[in-house]
């Protein structure tokens, strides 16, 4: 297994290739909106756990109410 630091490296190098900000990307970041993009889609807290590690769902429950927060919103398709 890759050491997180290493993985750093790589995620940074290729970002860096894409034109990303480099800078902007962190370990949590990605696990974010990993998190995030899979509450999106309606995915089950115990199914984004298995992937992310966590602990606590509590946690992964603060990316869901921020994939919620503009679900039926009045700015829908402008925001």
């Amino acid at each position: 297994m890759r050491s997180l630091q290493s993985v750093a490296l790589i995620v940074n190098k290729y970002a860096d290739a894409a034109g990303l900000l480099v800078e902007r990307l962190s370990g949590h970041s990605l696990r974010a909106g990993f998190v995030t993009s899979a509450a999106e889609k309606r995915a089950s807290i115990s199914r984004i756990m298995e992937v992310t590690r966590h602990r606590d769902p509590q946690t992964v429950e603060t990316y869901v109410r921020r994939a919620d927060r503009f679900k039926d919103h009045a700015g829908d398709g402008f925001l």
